[in-house]
């Protein structure tokens, strides 16, 4: 009896142990060889958005992704007569940062769409010119290819939403024509926010076509400095179209209050109603004459402004218009909506993997000799902690 239950007892340990081994085989298969790569594997997927981060993760099978930024280049390609050339494929295409070859992730030809915001400086500087704008930005959005979308966003002392983005043209052209002259100008706020509020969250190709001055006289939260620095880090083309308003700031003349219910104001802590000497209200139209020396009124001012919106244009890879009469105010955005129909844009993961926020010279090359490519001179790496924008929670309210 005794011999049956040791029997018995030592056949059942066998059977357990048999068990654990399988499991343990089933669970640590033998190696295969797939034809990728280490750096295949651990490679995410293109992502063609302005510059995004990926942060580390694992995924079903157990490989580990490691923190990697996708790099966008928008890129035009002319003759030597000035003509875009389409037709060009991601072959075609030579890449490099700091002189380095990249390899191209993803490719996007000129047919794919484009989300552009059309920013428009409304304050009081524009009274006499705000038609103009009118004409000139309903012709901008009918010569975009109709998949394309568009926002719409203006600012004086406040920054409104006319519309958000859509494809609808009716939509557009009622939130241009809504579009009135407001009072002081929240310049380096409003561009600050289109790009950490909105395009930060689009994906493919995007611009932002911003008509002004350039003349700040209201920004409380964002300046030159960061805005620059905030179009380095996105990847977004800002087009700038310039206006002169040195003569005719020098004596305003009076004005009205701006009256435009179909708007939406653009709140929240990050962007307060009003700003400098005028916070929390809005400013007088002729009050600038009472202070000794305003802010946007000196020549300094204006020499300051013109120098910025060139720095926008080159360190996005854009151009700088002029317009200096309303001739030219058409043929500007006409222009612009040219350039942005034959656009291509080059995608990668740079080499140099290091988030030390430091520039990173580009350079993008065609085998063609007779061929003259058009792109961003560079590129601010992010940081090694990079901080989200301020308070990125706004609310909106009907004004």
């Amino acid at each position: 009896m005794k011999t049956n239950i040791f029997v018995r007892t030592a056949a059942m340990f066998l059977l357990l142990a048999g068990m654990i081994f399988s499991a343990s085989a089933q669970s640590n298969p033998p190696a295969q060889n797939t034809g990728q790569t280490e750096s295949q594997k651990s490679r995410p997927a293109p992502n063609p958005t302005g510059n995004d981060s990926q942060k580390s993760s694992s995924d079903d099978g157990g490989t580990i992704k490691v923190d990697t930024t996708l790099v966008t280049i928008p890129v035009s390609v002319l003759d030597r007569e000035g003509k875009y050339v389409p037709h060009l494929g991601k072959r075609d295409f030579h890449l490099y940062e700091d002189n380095i070859a990249q390899e191209i992730a993803d490719f996007a030809s000129v047919e794919a769409p484009f989300s552009v915001v059309l920013l428009l400086d409304t304050s009081r500087s524009t009274l006499f010119r705000i038609e103009d704008i009118h004409r000139a930005a309903l012709a901008f959005i009918d010569d975009l290819h109709p998949q394309d979308r568009v926002m719409v966003v203006s600012f004086d002392n406040d920054i409104y939403i006319d519309s958000e983005f859509t494809s609808d043209r009716t939509q557009l052209r009622r939130a241009i024509n809504a579009t009135r002259t407001g009072g002081a100008t929240r310049l380096y706020d409003a561009v600050d926010l289109v790009i950490t509020e909105r395009l930060q969250r689009v994906k493919g190709r995007k611009a932002v076509v911003l008509f002004t001055d350039g003349v700040d006289t209201a920004s409380n939260l964002a300046s030159a400095r960061s805005t620059i620095s905030r179009v380095e880090e996105s990847g977004v083309l800002v087009f700038p179209i310039e206006y002169n308003t040195e003569g005719q700031m020098a004596n305003p003349g009076p004005g009205g209050r701006r009256n435009r219910p179909p708007s939406i104001m653009w709140p929240g802590s990050r962007f307060p109603r009003g700003g400098g000497r005028g916070r929390g209200r809005r400013w007088p139209f002729n009050s600038l004459v009472s202070y000794q020396r305003p802010r946007g009124m000196s020549h300094d001012d204006y020499a300051r402004a013109a120098q910025y919106l060139r720095e926008l244009a080159d360190r996005s890879g854009a151009r700088l218009y002029h317009a200096d009469s309303t001739d030219n105010l058409t043929k500007a955005f006409s222009l612009i909506a040219e350039e942005l129909r034959q656009q291509y844009a080059l995608s990668y993961y740079p080499t140099n993997d290091k988030r030390d926020g430091k520039y990173r010279r580009i350079q993008v090359r065609l085998d063609q000799p007779d061929l003259v490519v058009r792109a961003r001179e560079g590129y601010r790496a992010a940081g090694g902690d990079p901080t989200p924008a301020a308070s990125n929670k706004l609310t909106r309210n009907d004004k």
